[in-house]
């Protein structure tokens, strides 16, 4: 039986060493309010599971669900600005 082993060595290096890099981490800085939203969202809706929705929870996922949306709107419209400035 042959050993089949690689000629080279490894060019980059593995992902878990891998530190993230500049682009990368704007990228994360430009989505952070996306984020923040979403887990505004996800603690809503874990906060009902349990229950019935009483008015006051209704208006708490309403607004969550509106603040995802209008973080999601906003990096929408900041991407293709940049792309267009971009281009």
């Amino acid at each position: 039986m042959r050993i089949i082993v690689a000629r080279q060595s490894t060019v980059t290096a593995p992902d878990v060493e891998r530190e993230p890099t500049d682009a990368e981490l704007d990228a994360l800085v430009l989505e952070e309010p996306l984020i923040a939203a979403g887990l505004e969202l996800l603690d809503a809706e874990i906060a009902v599971l349990d229950r019935m929705l009483s008015e006051l929870d209704q208006r708490r996922l309403r607004r969550a669900r509106r603040r995802v949306l209008a973080a999601r709107r906003a990096l929408a419209n900041q991407t293709a600005t940049t792309a267009e400035l971009g281009a």
